[in-house]
């Protein structure tokens, strides 16, 4: 805040910073098609709703994994000045139920200062590599080991998986490594190729345009480095996304199941984080409680 004062010397601007409150405040819901319309109805803005999203996207697929009867809850800060609501502020904790699995989620920083999402043991959220580089609508063709190529008419192998997605959308890092190729390549079109570590590579292709990264620079996972396009032999807009291990394509469906699992917190991390989750674990369980004997009471009335 500006705040301007006279005295016998003139006028001073001084800058004067107030901070806002924090509340928390829960929500949950009970998914009946998806989650971003049970997201709604629970009062969730699309902001919060899409990084609940991004938190359990390691873990739940929300396009083929997604029950009827799912449920989550969700522990978050509201921030205030003056009495007036400004902004929603961060998701402190989450807990989600898919198909009958329970899955916590506890924002923790660590002593480096890096903030990340982990179950009530420690264990990190954030796999290695995303489940899929992108939101997409659909699979329009997955990994097969022979295919008639829809445009050349003849049978190849298919060493990826197509997501098909509106032109533009953000194509994403699935891991983080280093841009070795960004650029046209034949068929492909418009190409990103990423090696991580040395014996694993994801390729990107049919690009619209490219991201911010060229060729030789490192990515973190989750950055932007392309946008859905149909650039090269494609019959409508999509990514064409293939993952490579030691030379031999690999399912990018099924590979990541037997890839290295998530890592857990030090011990002396741990002995920090316990008594950070443990309340709202606690609070998570008491809303819980209080979500079923509210929905018990209207189906008994």
């Amino acid at each position: 805040q500006t705040v301007a004062k006279h005295s016998d010397r003139g006028w001073t601007i001084e800058q004067q910073h107030r901070e806002a409150e924090i509340y928390i405040e829960h929500a949950n819901a009970t998914i009946n098609s998806s989650l971003f319309l049970a997201g709604a109805r629970a009062g969730l803005p699309d902001n919060l709703i899409m990084e609940l999203a991004d938190i359990y996207g390691h873990v739940i697929d929300f396009v083929y994994e997604i029950r009827e009867g799912d449920q989550f809850i969700v522990t978050f800060e509201k921030r205030y000045l003056d009495g007036e609501f400004i902004e929603y502020g961060n998701i402190l904790a989450a807990e989600f139920i898919n198909a009958g699995e329970s899955f916590v989620a506890v924002r923790y920083t660590d002593t480096e200062g890096d903030t990340g999402y982990y179950d009530q043991n420690g264990v990190s959220l954030r796999k290695a590599f995303l489940r899929a580089p992108l939101n997409f609508r659909r699979i329009s063709s997955n990994f097969k080991l022979a295919r008639k190529h829809p445009i050349l008419g003849k049978m190849r192998a298919h060493k990826g998986t197509d997501y098909a997605a509106s032109t533009g959308t953000p194509i994403y890092a699935a891991g983080d490594g280093k841009i070795t190729f960004r650029g046209t390549k034949g068929g492909y079109g418009r190409t990103v190729i990423i090696k991580h570590g040395n014996s694993i590579e994801t390729r990107y292709a049919h690009l619209s345009r490219y991201g911010k990264f060229k060729s030789g620079q490192k990515v973190k996972q989750g950055q932007v480095i392309g946008y859905v396009g149909m650039s090269g032999l494609a019959t409508g807009p999509h990514l064409h996304y293939e993952f490579i291990v030691s030379g031999v394509h690999r399912n990018p469906r099924t590979i990541l199941e037997k890839l290295p699992k998530a890592k857990s917190l030090p011990r002396g991390e741990i002995a920090r984080f316990e008594p950070i989750a443990q309340p709202l674990i606690a609070s998570l369980s008491a809303q819980r409680s209080n979500a079923e004997l509210a929905f018990q009471n209207t189906t008994t009335r």
